[in-house]
């Protein structure tokens, strides 16, 4: 660990005099408020949070920070799972929410240029009213910023037809840790101009840089939807149905599975949503198909009711109306909260193959027998994104700190037998950095750590994170 500045008066009249001082917050309640996000029950104050409101203001507070030795954490919306947010060595935390503009839309070339305090259900809603749509949809999208969604390479039900946050920027302004101000691509559709900076700072957590502008690529809004939620006797075969429902042709807009208990804790915890549920039934498929033909859209539907009626499947419920689509969507959007809201929980991110997606559930349930854990799973079933969701219930502090761990560990590790990798979308940030051995070779976990010391050498921005 570096040993790093702890911060001074001096050092907050910098800040004030530098953002003002009703954008720096130096109080107990405020400190603490900043020092957690939505990943489990952990909790790092900063000394400091500072709200800037301008891309110089970020370069200046970098630029003094780096000269100083003191940390600086960026921070979006704090709904990160995985810690990348959390400031673990104290120091300052520079809050991104007051980049909340939506600079400019240029419909003839379908880009937007925006900041990264930008809600991204904010956005979708504002390119709507132009017939036009940016796919990544986390699930809290009704809360969550652009920028986070940078950080982590955010995903969302509809990442299985139309790819994520990567696929959709062409360019970024940033803020290197030693103050200087970058743009790292173009505002090209085609850009093969030296290494590509812009996906290097996609998926980096914040360790690299502070994005201060994102330029995206859009496309046409489709004109029609259609929704069904689909419930089987069996999990597995559930998981099962997906690989043949794109065998069969079909390319879904968004197929998410919810397990059992996934689907009667949401249900339990959002009050006015009512959906009758067999007591045989295991697990719920909710698939949507979209486009601009809505009679070819219900000929799919007809198509696909044909391929999951051979994996043991009931009473498929066809959403009639936008009404009914809003709430399975709000159903399936609030699965995180209602778990949370039962227990303290650990959430693993983990993506495999669709085909292997049996299996891994399989795997997972052996797993918590043997360790003694209870997991809930659901995810994006469509590109083999499974969120396990493991329950602290009743588990001993011990048990919870000690012996989980070691199921996770198993659980990552099978990942990897089945090909896959252990983050589709929440990043590794801090809890899950331990684990990164298991799926990286030495050699490339050196190179990453290169990269880092060639952006950042004196490790002030967000240190502690990945490695």
């Amino acid at each position: 660990m570096t040993n790093y500045k702890k911060i001074t008066e001096q050092d907050i009249h910098f800040f004030t005099s530098c953002c003002g001082v009703e954008n720096v917050l130096t109080d107990s309640e405020n400190c603490q408020k900043y020092g957690q996000d939505h990943t489990e029950d952990l909790m790092y104050p900063p000394q400091v949070v500072v709200k800037p409101v301008q891309t110089e203001q970020v370069a200046a507070l970098l630029s003094y920070c780096n000269q100083h030795n003191i940390t600086v954490t960026p921070r979006g919306a704090g709904t990160g799972l995985s810690g990348g947010a959390l400031p673990i060595y104290g120091g300052l935390l520079i809050s991104m929410e007051k980049f909340n503009r939506i600079i400019d839309i240029d419909k003839k070339n379908l880009q937007v240029t925006v900041e990264p305090g930008v809600i991204n259900q904010v956005l979708q809603e504002e390119l709507a009213q132009f017939s036009l749509f940016y796919p990544p949809d986390p699930a809290s999208k009704g809360s969550c910023y652009l920028g986070g969604n940078i950080a982590h390479c955010s995903g969302g039900p509809r990442a299985v037809k139309y790819g994520v946050t990567r696929d959709y920027v062409l360019n970024l302004e940033v803020v290197l840790p030693n103050g200087k101000i970058i743009w790292t691509g173009a505002n090209t559709l085609k850009n093969s101009t030296g290494y590509s900076l812009t996906h290097l700072m996609i998926g980096s957590e914040g360790t690299l840089g502070i994005v201060t502008k994102i330029v995206f690529k859009l496309i046409p809004l489709p004109q029609h939807n259609v929704l069904l939620l689909v419930p089987f006797y069996s999990a597995e075969k559930a998981c099962e149905a997906v690989a043949q429902v794109f065998y069969s042709g079909i390319i879904p807009s968004a197929m998410e599975f919810m397990e059992r208990d996934a689907i009667d804790w949401v249900l339990k915890y959002i009050e006015h949503i009512s959906i009758p549920v067999e007591d045989r039934v295991q697990a719920h498929l909710l698939i949507e198909l979209d486009g601009n033909n809505l009679e070819q859209l219900m000929l799919e539907a007809e198509k696909l009711t044909e391929v999951l009626s051979c994996f043991e499947c009931g009473e498929i419920l066809f959403a009639e109306n936008e009404a009914q689509k809003e709430n399975l969507w709000h159903m399936r959007r609030n699965v995180a909260v209602a778990v949370k809201n039962n227990s303290v929980y650990k959430e693993e991110d983990t993506v495999v193959k669709r085909a292997e997606l049996p299996t891994l559930l399989r795997g997972v349930k052996q797993i918590g027998k043997k360790y003694g854990f209870q997991s809930v799973c659901y995810g994006h079933a469509g590109d083999g994104n499974l969120h396990i969701n493991i329950i602290k219930g009743s588990l001993s502090d011990d048990e919870w700190n000690n012996k989980v761990p070691l199921g996770i560990k198993e659980i990552f590790e099978l990942c990897v037998k089945l090909g896959g990798t252990i983050s589709g979308e929440h990043g590794i940030g801090l809890v899950q950095k331990k684990y990164l051995p298991i799926v990286q070779s030495q050699i490339q976990i050196e190179l990453q750590k290169g990269i880092k010391k060639v952006f950042d050498p004196n490790n002030i921005l967000n240190p502690g994170k990945i490695f």
